[in-house]
C-alpha cells in the first residue's frame, strides 16, 4: 500500500487491477502474455516455459510525454490467418503464413494518450509492432522494448549446469556489419546488431531481429541489466532517433523460436511479416548465376583505376561474357568501368560519374557483344557513401542501363559507419549511419527507382535485409556481412567456422551475395598465416547450397575453373532458384547440412535435389537419411567430397567425386574435412 500511495503522489495513475492477456501460436506451443503492470510489458514461454521474462514497451520523445508509466489495456482484437502465398523466385516457391494475431490498445486514462501493439504468433516465433495514431509530430529520442532472457541473470544456470551463451557482432561499429562473429556467455555481450542469435540455459534457440524496417531506425540490440537487451535505434546526425509525422507503424520485433538450430534457418518469420509484392509483374526479375572482373581487383592482379592494369576494359569484359556463355552463366559483373575510381575512391565519392566510362570501356560494344553470345553485363554503382552525388544522377545512370539491356546492378556504399555524406536542404553537409532512418529510405528509394527501369538491386554496405524482398522482389541480394573478399586481404580472413556461423546468424535475414566459388586457394601460398580461403575446395562447392542467394558468383578467375573442371561441373549444374528448402542437421558455428529441392525454370527440370554441408575446423563423418526424397523416385547422387587426405590449411584441393544410385529411405555416408564440406547433385532419373 505504501508503495501505491508513494507512486500516487508522485503522479502516477496506476490501473487498480493489472490485466493479462494471452496469445497462443497455431500449434499451442508458443504463448505471448501481455500486461500493464505499471508499465506495459510482454513475455514469451515455449513449451510452457519462460523464454523471454516479462520485457517493457513504450517510447521516448524528444518533446511529447512518454510512453511509460500509467498505460492500461483498454480494448483488443483477436485474428487468425492460414493462407499460403507464392514467392517469385526465392528458397521456397510456396510460404505458408499460419498465425494468430492479437491486437492491444493501450491508453493513459490521465494524458488520454495511446496507441496499440500488434502481436503475431506463429508456430516458428512471434512479432509485434507499435502503431501509434497521433495528431501532432512525434520524434522518437528512445524505443524502450526490451527482450529480457529468461534464466540470464549472471551466473544463472540450468539443471543440467548451462549458461545462456550468444553469437553476435558488434552494433554501431565503424564497420558496419562486417565482423568476425563472436561466441561468448550471453553475459559478455554488450551492444549488438540483429539478427542476434543466442541459446538458453535451457537449450532454446532464439533469434532477435526485425521485418519490415521502413521510414524507421534500424534496432541493434544493448544490454543493460544481465539478460535485459534493450532496442538501441540508430539516430540522425541530430541525435534524433525516429521523426514521424505522429501517425506511424514500427517494423515488427521478431523473435524466432526452436529446439534445434537448423529450426532458425527452417523459419518464415520475418518474410511473413513483410506486405506482399507491391511493384506487380516482376517476371524481368530474373534468378541466376554470374561471373565477374571482381577478384582479380581483390587480389591486385588488376585495378579500378585506369592504368595498365585496369581491369575494366573493352577486350577483358568480352574474353568474360564469351566465357560465361560458353558455361551457361547469364551476366558478367564489371566493377571498375566509370569515372571516379582514379585516385583515393574511399574517400572521393563525388567524383564518381554513373553515365561516363572510362575511355577504355565501350558501354555499347560490350553490350552489343553480350547480346550476339547470350550473357548480359551486370552493373554496377559505388557511391563511397556520397549518397546525395549518387542520388542525382541514379535516373540517368538507370536510363543508360535499361537502354543497354542491362537488367542487374550492384550497388555499393563503401564508408566508414556513421560517415554517410548528404547534403541538407540548406546545402549543408550532414554524416549519417548506413542504418539510420535516412538511410533506411535512401536504400528503398534507390530500389523502387531501379524497379521503374525494370531493374534489379544487389546492395552491398546495406541495411540489414528485414524481408522487403517480399513486397519489393528486384532488391534480389545484398551483403551486410565478411564476404568472400576478406579471405583476399582481410587480416585476419574469414575464421573457419565463419560460414557455420552466417548459416545461423546473417542468413537468418535473407539472401547474402557472399561470392563463392573460389578454386584457387595458394595465391598468397598456404597454411594458416596468410591471408586465403580457409576451406577446401569441396566446401567452395557446398557453399552454394548453404549460402542462399537467388544470384550467386563463380568468384574466382576463369583461368581456374578450366583446370579443375571436375569440380567447376558442379557450380555449372547447381541452380539458385528453389522449390523447397531443408535445414537438415547442424550446430550454430560447428556445421549445417542443407538440401534444396531446384525449382523448374530454363533448363531446371524441377525434379533435382541438391544437398551442402560446411564444417569448422573439425573433421566430420555424417549420415544423413534421405527422407526429404520423393518416394518411388530413384536419384543419381553425384558427390563432390573431401578426400581422405583433404583439410583445408595444407591439402585443401584432394576432392572425391563419385556417383551411386540413391532413393527415399536410404543412408548416405560423408565426410567432411577439416574447414572443409560435401556437395551433392541428386539427379532425378
Amino acid at each position: 500500500m505504501r508503495c501505491s500511495l508513494l507512486l500516487m503522489a508522485l503522479g502516477a495513475s496506476l490501473p487498480l487491477q493489472a490485466k493479462t492477456l494471452s496469445l497462443h501460436s497455431p500449434n499451442g506451443e508458443i504463448e505471448v502474455r501481455v500486461n500493464d503492470d505499471l508499465q506495459p510489458n510482454y513475455a514469451v514461454l515455449f513449451h510452457g516455459k519462460s523464454v523471454i521474462a516479462a520485457s517493457k514497451l513504450g517510447f521516448d520523445f524528444v518533446k511529447a510525454a512518454s510512453f511509460r508509466d500509467g498505460f492500461e489495456i483498454k480494448d483488443s482484437q483477436s485474428a487468425k490467418v492460414d493462407d499460403t502465398w507464392e514467392q517469385p523466385w526465392g528458397e521456397a516457391r510456396l510460404i505458408r503464413d499460419r498465425h494468430n494475431e492479437l491486437t492491444v490498445s493501450f491508453v493513459n486514462p490521465g494524458s488520454k494518450q495511446g496507441y496499440k501493439v500488434r502481436f503475431r504468433a506463429f508456430d516458428d516465433g512471434i512479432g509485434f509492432r507499435y502503431e501509434v495514431d497521433s495528431d501532432t509530430p512525434l520524434n522518437i529520442s528512445r524505443e524502450l522494448t526490451e527482450f529480457v532472457i529468461s534464466q540470464a541473470d549472471e551466473g544463472a544456470q540450468s539443471e543440467q549446469g548451462e549458461q545462456a551463451s550468444a553469437w553476435w557482432i558488434p552494433g554501431r561499429g565503424w564497420n558496419r556489419y562486417e565482423y568476425i562473429y563472436q561466441h561468448t556467455p550471453l553475459a559478455e555481450v554488450n551492444q549488438v546488431q540483429t539478427p542476434f542469435t543466442l541459446k538458453t540455459a535451457d537449450g532454446v534457440h532464439l533469434a532477435i531481429h526485425e521485418a519490415a524496417l521502413v521510414d524507421y531506425a534500424a534496432m541493434t540490440l544493448k544490454q543493460h541489466r544481465p539478460g535485459t537487451f534493450v532496442a538501441e535505434l540508430t539516430p540522425w546526425s541530430d541525435g534524433v532517433a525516429v521523426k514521424t509525422s505522429g501517425k506511424f507503424n514500427t517494423p515488427w520485433r521478431t523473435i524466432q523460436v526452436a529446439d534445434k538450430a537448423a529450426g532458425l534457418i527452417n523459419s518464415h518469420l520475418i518474410l511473413n511479416l513483410n506486405e506482399p509484392n507491391q511493384l506487380g509483374d516482376v517476371s524481368w526479375v530474373q534468378p541466376g548465376k554470374y561471373v565477374g572482373i571482381w577478384w582479380g581487383m581483390h587480389i591486385n592482379q588488376n585495378t579500378w583505376g585506369s592504368g595498365s592494369k585496369h581491369g575494366a576494359t573493352t577486350s577483358e569484359t568480352k574474353k568474360y561474357l564469351r566465357f560465361a556463355a560458353d558455361n551457361g552463366f547469364d551476366g558478367v559483373l564489371v566493377e571498375g568501368w566509370n569515372l571516379g575510381w582514379d585516385g583515393d575512391w574511399f574517400h572521393n565519392g563525388d567524383l564518381f560519374s554513373f553515365t561516363e566510362p572510362f575511355p577504355d570501356f565501350d558501354i555499347k560494344a560490350i553490350t552489343d557483344y553480350g547480346r550476339e553470345v547470350g550473357a548480359k553485363l551486370i552493373g554496377h554503382h559505388e557511391t563511397s557513401g556520397s549518397v546525395s552525388n549518387y542520388r542525382k544522377q541514379w535516373e540517368d545512370a538507370f536510363s543508360l542501363y535499361e537502354k543497354m539491356g542491362v537488367s542487374q546492378v550492384k550497388t555499393g556504399y563503401v564508408a566508414d559507419g556513421g560517415n554517410i555524406k548528404r547534403i541538407d536542404e540548406n546545402g549543408v553537409v550532414r554524416h549519417e549511419w548506413h542504418d539510420g532512418q535516412f538511410m533506411v529510405g535512401e536504400y528503398l528509394d534507390n530500389v523502387k527507382a531501379a524497379a521503374k527501369h525494370r531493374i534489379s538491386i544487389n546492395t552491398h554496405e546495406p541495411i540489414k535485409d528485414t524481408g522487403l524482398r517480399r513486397t519489393f522482389p528486384n532488391w534480389i541480394a545484398r551483403e551486410g556481412a565478411r564476404g568472400q573478399e576478406y579471405n583476399a586481404w582481410g587480416t585476419p580472413p574469414n575464421p573457419v567456422e565463419h560460414i557455420a556461423m552466417l548459416a545461423y546468424t546473417r542468413m537468418l535475414a535473407g539472401p547474402m551475395d557472399f561470392t563463392p566459388g573460389i578454386f584457387d586457394m595458394s595465391f598468397n601460398g598456404l597454411g594458416d598465416k596468410t591471408n586465403r580461403p580457409q576451406s577446401t575446395l569441396a566446401k567452395q562447392l557446398a557453399l552454394y547450397v548453404v549460402l542462399y542467394s537467388p544470384i550467386q558468383m563463380a568468384a574466382d578467375l576463369p583461368e581456374n575453373y578450366l583446370k579443375r573442371p571436375d569440380a567447376f561441373q558442379f557450380i555449372k549444374d547447381v541452380p539458385t532458384d528453389w522449390e523447397q528448402s531443408i535445414a537438415l542437421d547442424g550446430e550454430v558455428g560447428d556445421f549445417v547440412v542443407m538440401a534444396r529441392k531446384e525449382r523448374k525454370a530454363r533448363q531446371y527440370s524441377g525434379n533435382d535435389w541438391y544437398l551442402g554441408a560446411v564444417t569448422d575446423d573439425n573433421a566430420r563423418d555424417i549420415e544423413l537419411a534421405l527422407d526429404f526424397l520423393e518416394p518411388g523416385k530413384q536419384f543419381e547422387a553425384q558427390i563432390y567430397q573431401d578426400g581422405k587426405d583433404a583439410e583445408w590449411k595444407w591439402h585443401p584441393y584432394e576432392l572425391d567425386t563419385g556417383k551411386q544410385v540413391v532413393r527415399k529411405g536410404d543412408k548416405l555416408k560423408l565426410h567432411l574435412a577439416a574447414g572443409g564440406g560435401v556437395a551433392v547433385r541428386f539427379k532425378a532419373l
